[in-house]
């Protein structure tokens, strides 16, 4: 297993994909931070530095895959998303093209950046909009081999990276699928289900809660859209009680996109939401942010204990 941030994973497998001559990557002016600078400096002919300039940077990545290249188009997903919105739903999803956007410094995780640069509600946008595959990876593995099946997939998505650098979670041997969940722990009191850096968070609050005689089942759920439905429904059957664990806003994120899954299943049990309360948040560390909007493991902990008294 290897520790690292996703946005590394990424990097890394753009370079294992470089013998491709399809591969082009664009990056809006920050390619230091979302790392496509080492594919840039390997391949410059394919490496294009489009400056702040996100709009032109995505009609610019259309252009490539409807000429038959394959764009990863990358920047902040604060900005890649906040600046291009009707560029990417008319250029990418409505037009059904083969753009890979990638967003990193998502969520509260940025931490230091400031509230502006705390992206809390990409999830949402991507996931309303037809088309469009969206998938946030747990660790340097999942990352590496997401962007490798991102390739191969045909049709526009949404890849949200992290900041900060995780504990590994899986080896070479995990086989990533779009669209499926993973269980990481099984269990029987109730299921977990995380995304992202919340698999971190998830795991350390199962260690927690194991010590009292607890024993949650931890799913990870890296393809946000389209959901792996039946691994959803069949573990809330088995568990009773469902938590999901986001660092996103509570509002039309995982956590919607699991509950409506169980309501149009008539599926009646307990279900809680780790999520930020619908609110902005301020400047401070990663961790200090997740302890005071609700996202660190005690909180994870807390909310497991009162959704088993129900």
């Amino acid at each position: 297993m290897k520790d690292g941030a996703t946005r590394d994973g990424f990097a890394d497998a753009l370079l294992d994909l470089a013998d491709d001559p399809k591969l082009v990557v664009l990056d809006a002016g920050v390619s230091d931070s979302t790392r496509t600078k080492k594919f840039g400096d390997k391949h410059p002919d394919r490496f294009f530095n489009m400056g702040i300039s996100e709009g032109d940077m995505v009609c610019t990545a259309a252009g490539f895959a409807t000429a038959g290249k394959v764009p990863f188009a990358t920047g902040f997903a604060c900005f890649l998303l906040g600046r291009t919105m009707d560029q990417v739903l008319v250029s990418l999803a409505y037009s059904n093209t083969n753009v890979k956007l990638v967003g990193s410094h998502g969520g509260l995780a940025v931490g230091e950046d400031g509230p502006t640069a705390q992206m809390i509600v990409d999830l949402a946008y991507t996931r309303a909009m037809p088309n469009m595959t969206v998938i946030q990876p747990a660790d340097w593995e999942e990352a590496y081999q997401a962007t490798k099946a991102l390739f191969e997939h045909s049709g526009p998505a949404y890849f949200r990276l992290g900041r900060p650098s995780v504990k590994g979670v899986y080896d070479s041997s995990y086989k990533f699928q779009i669209g499926k969940g993973h269980v990481l722990k099984p269990g029987a009191d109730l299921a977990v289900f995380a995304t992202g850096i919340m698999v971190q968070e998830s795991l350390t609050a199962l260690e927690s809660l194991e010590k009292d005689g607890i024993k949650p089942t931890l799913v990870n759920i890296s393809t946000i859209k389209p959901l792996d439905e039946k691994l959803v429904i069949e573990q809330a059957r088995k568990n009773g009680a469902v938590l999901v664990a986001e660092d996103h806003n509570r509002i039309g994120g995982l956590g919607d996109a699991v509950t409506e899954v169980l309501m149009e299943n008539e599926i009646h049990v307990p279900v809680k939401k780790i999520a930020v309360n619908d609110t902005f948040a301020e400047t401070g560390t990663a961790q200090d942010l997740f302890e005071k909007y609700g996202l660190s493991a005690n909180h994870i902990v807390n909310a497991a204990k009162s959704i088993l008294k129900k």
